[in-house]
């Protein structure tokens, strides 16, 4: 029998984090995809984990985000924009999200724990400068990704059909 996901009421917004200072605690996979978003939108990022994927590694080494490899620690969200819980451990996330609450910086966090944060991260798609994002307010993370993945192909397709027209246009 399948569980009851819980789902919360959303306001969909934008947030504006380029060269804002945003955290990441947590290294592995999700961990990395909030890198990504975050990446995407131009933060100023910090991963603070005791372990990191690859993937990490090599942002770091780039530049394009700093690691601190330790354990999180309250004092690592001081000056912080916006943070993400993104651990394996629940009790880390929370303390996470405590930290963040006691000091009105927005959180979100990845796992079971999610409804105690402040935000979800919908799934996103990038387009030929287009963002669109579906949320099912966390209903169902995998229908949301199925329908960003058909607005994806949609959008390609626009994006073909309009530069086949541009073509015959310049003829």
């Amino acid at each position: 029998m399948r569980k009851k996901t819980a789902s919360r009421p959303i306001l969909p917004a934008c947030l504006l984090v380029a060269g804002r200072p945003c955290l990441v605690v947590g290294g592995g996979q999700i961990a990395t995809r909030k890198a990504g978003h975050l990446l995407d939108a131009e933060a100023d990022i910090t991963v603070v984990a005791s372990t990191v994927t690859e993937a990490l590694r090599e942002l770091a080494a780039s530049g394009r985000l700093r690691i601190i490899a330790r354990n999180f620690s309250a004092s690592d969200i001081t000056g912080q924009y916006l943070v993400f819980a993104a651990t394996d451990d629940e009790d880390v996330n929370r303390q996470v999200i405590a930290a963040c609450r006691k000091s009105g910086i927005l959180c979100s966090a990845v796992d079971s724990c999610w409804t105690e944060g402040d935000f979800v991260t919908p799934a996103i798609c990038r387009k030929n400068g287009l963002v669109v994002t579906v949320s099912t307010g966390g209903r169902s993370c995998r229908q949301s990704r199925m329908v960003k993945e058909r607005i994806a192909q949609m959008l390609d397709a626009m994006t073909e059909e309009a530069s086949m027209e541009e073509k015959n246009d310049a003829k």
